[in-house]
């Protein structure tokens, strides 16, 4: 019967048919072929998948990043990053790249942060920093990775959720790794603007004047994370109260400190939340209904044993369950490929030994790389199809920053304490 989903999930893909109807009707057999499960129970499995407390932060998170976005703070963190980096060798490229370390506090999304960047930064990385399309492209795409490490992660928190893990732990284990990765894909960029004669963006460090001032500016957005780690080391929230709290929070900055949220942004914010939420959740309901159905026909314990009798040593085992990340994130979105793939294999890694928290941060960004790889890479095409570059181009420009997350990951691997550091400190 497991092969009968597989295979008919894939067919599915093939065909064209959207993620999230693929995954429901791949389960169709076990509630009808069988007999062992009325198709009520799919019903009731939906509804159960959207009655969780913790999801809850999903929406709220979704929501605070859009309200973000429409209050200005996106224009002043454009600001403040150029300032910070717009001196080195690659100009507009770092720039991107710090900038989507600043977003990860606010986004929690690597394509909404790529699709972003792509339309502020891409046009002029092409025309004024001597960058091509393709090479422009990569740097943007990589960039986005960052965002789905640093807190809040909507990737972490679907992880946390349909995992049982804590999101609030989770949070916190993936701020070094974000901050580890800002300045490998930095130094990246950094080598191949040398190779490559990429201009700087300004053409001098900026005074301390100018950076006081853009700091100034941009510190409400900045103060998020901030809060957040205090937050979870003094428990004043958990991560859906943090949720919440931060919507309150762009409201107040919008209406109050720079008075740019008017009502009609509001309206759009809530408009494109809506949007936004409503792929998640019809993913999150059809990802219920196949999870229950691949766990009847005993799936997780059969790839355990299967991954098992190949090999007993822990890091042979977790390289597999790695490889097939890889895979996987290179078909599915990465949102379907964390609430489908993710609790069939997490068992696998905690019985060979592994903290769940630490496995959460190389999934969730080993899943985000997926999407930037042929044949199905989201992050890929949504970079590629607002500059206007072929998937070939792109694909040999970002030999050297994929070659560049091959080392970051395996630090994580070889280096636990980079992502159980903070989390075992704080909480």
């Amino acid at each position: 019967m497991l092969l009968l989903i597989a295979g008919l999930f894939v067919l599915f893909l093939i065909s064209g048919m959207p993620v999230a109807f693929a995954l429901a009707l791949a389960s169709f057999p076990v509630f009808v072929l069988t007999g062992t499960m009325p198709p009520t129970v799919a019903i009731q499995k939906m509804v159960t998948a959207t009655q969780n407390y913790p999801l809850l932060a999903v929406p709220f998170f979704i929501f605070a990043g859009n309200l973000m976005n429409a209050t200005g703070i996106t224009e002043r963190l454009v600001t403040f990053a150029r300032l910070l980096t717009g001196w080195l060798a690659g100009g507009l490229g770092q720039v991107s790249i710090v900038l989507s370390l600043m977003m990860g506090g606010i986004s929690g999304s690597a394509v909404a942060d790529a699709s972003m960047e792509a339309r502020l930064l891409g046009p002029s990385m092409i025309s004024k920093g001597g960058y091509s399309s393709a090479a422009a492209a990569a740097v943007l795409a990589f960039g986005s990775i960052i965002t789905a490490t640093i807190p809040p992660s909507i990737g972490l928190i679907l992880f946390g959720f349909i995992n049982e893990v804590s999101i609030g732990r989770l949070f916190l284990a993936g701020i070094v790794p974000g901050v580890l990765l800002t300045a490998t894909l930095m130094t990246t960029a950094w080598f191949v603007a040398k190779r490559e004669g990429f201009s700087k963006d300004l053409s001098e460090l900026p005074s301390f004047r100018e950076l006081l001032a853009s700091f100034k500016e941009s510190i409400w957005a900045l103060a998020f994370p901030v809060i957040l780690i205090v937050g979870f080391r003094f428990g004043f929230f958990t991560a859906t109260e943090a949720g919440a709290f931060l919507v309150f929070y762009a409201l107040f900055i919008g209406f109050f400190i720079y008075r740019e949220l008017t009502l009609t942004r509001l309206y759009e914010a809530m408009k494109h939340t809506i949007s936004d939420l409503g792929m998640v959740m019809l993913l999150i309901m059809m990802a219920a209904v196949l999870g229950y159905a691949v766990t009847i026909e005993q799936g997780p314990q059969q790839i355990a044993e299967m991954v098992t009798r190949l090999t007993q040593d822990p890091y042979f085992i977790l390289i597999l369950v790695l490889l097939l990340l890889l895979i996987s994130g290179m078909f599915l979105e990465g949102a379907a490929n964390i609430l489908l793939v993710t609790p069939i294999v997490l068992p696998v890694l905690i019985q060979a030994g592994f903290d769940p928290v630490h496995m959460g941060i190389l999934m969730v960004t080993l899943i985000n790389i997926g999407g930037l790889t042929p044949p199905v890479g989201v992050i890929m095409f949504t970079v590629c199809g607002i500059l206007n570059v072929k998937t070939g181009a792109f694909s040999k420009a970002s030999v050297p920053y994929f070659l560049a997350l091959v080392v970051f990951l395996a630090a994580l691997v070889a280096f636990p304490a980079l992502s159980l550091f903070m989390p075992n400190q704080l909480m």
